[in-house]
């Protein structure tokens, strides 16, 4: 199958610049070594975006070249046009259409359109630096919960937060699985620690006497001192009937994403996630020992499938919400193992 290249499609008082998907990844990759400009593929989209500029609207101001970091937009004439070589063919990021003054530049494709244009806020409305400063040092990592559910419009206002997180290249590919209540947290988790009991191997001598060599110091002492005894707790403990894993909160979302994306998206959708419960009232933590063990062999394969994860992920983080049933009024100093100023 021949890549396919640019075409240029005329709508009347518009130029708009599109290319049809390719069919397989194969010839994506066949494509790239050719030379052949190609859209960057996640697992939501495999075909670039449509990027029209209605030239009677365009005043030149060249802001719409200025933070198109793709390269595929132009003054000539003192227009915006589409340039003919881009970086990688447009990704949807829409900067273009977001800054222009004049309403002339449209994006369709990867999952957006001009439909998902907002206004933004008024600057007066954010939050002033000493605003989210108390926010962040009010924080502490809560794994004590009432029994309350964490109410429906809480659940979609924290996610709309997430939603807002910025990702290595657009459309996001973070999946989010959302278990909103007391007992669909407990039925994740004992199949969880079911799933663990399959794992005996993984922290067995024998094993890490064989792998030392492999993942070095840190890692054998990691396995050891950590990933050994915290999974005898977590079985021991839940068939005892007792949570140390997710301590049955009334929230918890896992957020994860395809093997296409940035590994860092999921990490940083949770982080929103964590502070938006922090803003309204909840208590909240962060829980990073299950999504590494839900990632290699038959188990895992078959524990994603049951509770509806769609891949595996190379980054992958729980957060729990809920009312706290403890309340803090100290909290403790922080500090990063180095800041060096270069």
């Amino acid at each position: 199958m021949a890549a396919t290249r640019y075409q240029y499609r005329t709508v009347p008082g518009m130029v708009c610049l599109m290319r049809s998907a390719l069919g397989t990844t194969v010839t994506q990759l066949l494509s790239l070594l050719q030379g052949d400009i190609m859209a960057i593929p996640t697992s939501r989209t495999q075909s670039e975006a449509t990027v029209c500029i209605e030239t009677a609207l365009c005043t030149g101001c060249g802001q719409c070249v200025a933070v198109c970091k793709d390269f595929g937009l132009r003054l000539e004439g003192g227009k915006a046009c589409l340039a003919p070589q881009p970086l990688f063919g447009c990704v949807g990021c829409a900067h273009c259409m977001a800054v222009c003054p004049a309403g002339a530049i449209t994006v369709r494709g990867r999952a957006l359109g001009p439909e998902d244009l907002f206004a933004l806020p008024p600057l007066s409305s954010s939050a002033s630096f000493d605003a989210y400063y108390a926010l962040l040092r009010r924080r502490r990592s809560v794994r004590e919960f009432m029994p309350a559910e964490v109410e429906p419009e809480l659940v979609e206002r924290i996610l709309d937060a997430a939603r807002t997180a910025p990702t290595g290249v657009p459309p996001s590919d973070v999946n989010v699985l959302v278990l909103d209540s007391r007992e669909k947290n407990r039925a994740f988790t004992s199949d969880f620690c079911a799933h663990l009991k399959t794992l005996g191997w993984l922290t067995a001598p024998w094993f890490l006497a064989l792998m030392r060599p492999f993942w070095g110091k840190s890692n054998d002492g990691l396995f050891r001192n950590f990933v050994r005894p915290a999974l005898a707790a977590f079985t021991s403990s839940m068939d005892a009937g007792i949570n140390i894993v997710t301590y049955d909160a009334p929230l918890a979302m896992y957020f994860y994403c395809s093997p296409w994306a940035d590994p860092a998206d999921p990490l940083v959708a949770a982080s929103l996630a964590m502070l938006a419960g922090e803003a309204l009232g909840l208590g909240t933590c962060m829980i990073g020992s299950i999504h590494p063990l839900l990632q290699w062999g038959g188990s895992a394969a078959r524990f994603r499938k049951r509770h509806g994860i769609r891949c595996k992920s190379r980054e992958g983080l729980v957060v729990l919400f809920g009312y706290p049933s403890v309340h803090y009024g100290k909290g403790i100093e922080r500090s990063f193992a180095s800041v060096h100023r270069a």
